[in-house]
């Protein structure tokens, strides 16, 4: 893995230093803020996080930041600790989805940021509940040592098993596995939504019979691939990148990845929103995003990042323009109204 060098590290340090001042005459309140708890996917995630952000946020302010691992989706956490004002959580990373169900439910409050705040950051990457800081994709990897002069470049190609024949997997979920299959069709990526539900099924049934493996959790993802058992795989770019990492023969397909935007957002009603409003603004910071991007192959929504990054590093990020500009959105409006019924007919197929 490539490592950000330690002169661009130091000047993130540098720049994290040079914003204490402003960030500690946030008001006299503030200054009686010692802690803040926020909630995150934990593991390397976190780690990454922590010396990104976490720490760096300490040194400026003084403030201690705490974090805990959180659920995949932790809806139903955030709407219990603002029920029960047990504010065990000042802040959470959110997907998208989550965001707008905890939106939509009056349970977040305002990040209240400002254009200067958050200059560089991608459009998706900010509303004024929740501030977007990574970018994770779903793509798909081969085995190079499985197809060499011929290789899959497209969902198409995935499912072509005439002409690249082998072991497939893909996610047990219809969520990324509905565009794939409808994108393996010919549709359009701009013409994906609404999602054509009988047109993606029929897709499926296609590749149904050379799926060797349905994959339930990111870690199987990445262990059929690695060990040879599958030929290719549906993958999150970060799982298949550690496999690379490792020493796999694999590649890394970018054309038609599927992208999605995390963040943070603000339980409603904390007694610590102004510390939290503090954190969230200095996670907008291009070269503090840039940092972590040394640990975790998630792309910073923070373009002038870039400009910290090294090119053989930026090559594996998501957001990078050579990777985003083959990549396109899920529509997580679309998800949020149609996934209970796309979900109870997807496990239906799975057992027909």
């Amino acid at each position: 893995m490539t490592k950000i060098s330690r002169r661009t590290l130091l000047r993130g340090t540098m720049g994290a230093a040079i914003a204490g001042p402003a960030l500690i005459g946030a008001g006299h309140a503030q200054a009686q803020i010692k802690q803040i708890t926020v909630a995150d996917p934990g593991g390397a995630y976190g780690e990454a996080f922590r010396k990104a952000f976490y720490d760096p946020f300490e040194k400026a302010t003084g403030i201690r930041v705490i974090n805990v691992a959180r659920e995949a989706e932790p809806t139903a956490q955030i709407k219990a600790i603002v029920e029960t004002k047990s504010y065990t959580w000042d802040a959470s990373i959110l997907t998208e989805a989550a965001r707008d169900i905890l939106q939509t439910q009056n349970l977040l409050d305002p990040i209240e940021v400002t254009a200067a705040d958050t200059a560089g950051l991608l459009p998706e990457a900010i509303t004024p509940y929740w501030l977007g800081t990574d970018m994770y994709a779903t793509l798909f990897a081969y085995r190079t040592d499985r197809y060499k002069d011929d290789a899959p470049k497209s969902w198409a190609d995935f499912w072509d098993v005439k002409r690249f024949p082998g072991r497939r997997s893909l996610s047990k979920s219809p969520i990324d596995t509905l565009e794939q299959a409808l994108l393996a069709d010919g549709v359009p990526a701009d013409k994906l939504y609404p999602l054509d539900l009988d047109r993606a099924f029929k897709s499926l049934d296609r590749i149904k019979p050379h799926v060797a493996v349905w994959w339930a959790g990111g870690a199987q993802s990445a262990q059929v691939i690695q060990s040879g058992e599958v030929d290719m795989v549906a993958i999150w770019n970060g799982r298949a990148q550690a496999v690379l990492d490792g020493g796999a023969p694999i590649k890394l397909v970018w054309n038609q990845a599927i992208y999605g935007v995390e963040g943070f957002a603000i339980p409603k009603g904390g007694p610590r929103v102004a510390a939290v409003r503090q954190f969230i603004k200095f996670c907008a910071n291009a070269e503090r995003q840039a940092a972590y991007t040394q640990f975790l192959s998630y792309g910073p929504t923070n373009t002038g990042a870039y400009k910290f990054i090294p090119p053989e590093r930026a090559a594996m990020l998501p957001s990078s323009p050579e990777n985003l500009k083959l990549m396109f959105k899920q529509n997580e409006k679309w998800w949020g109204e149609n996934r209970a019924n796309a979900l109870e007919r997807f496990n239906t197929w799975l057992l027909s």
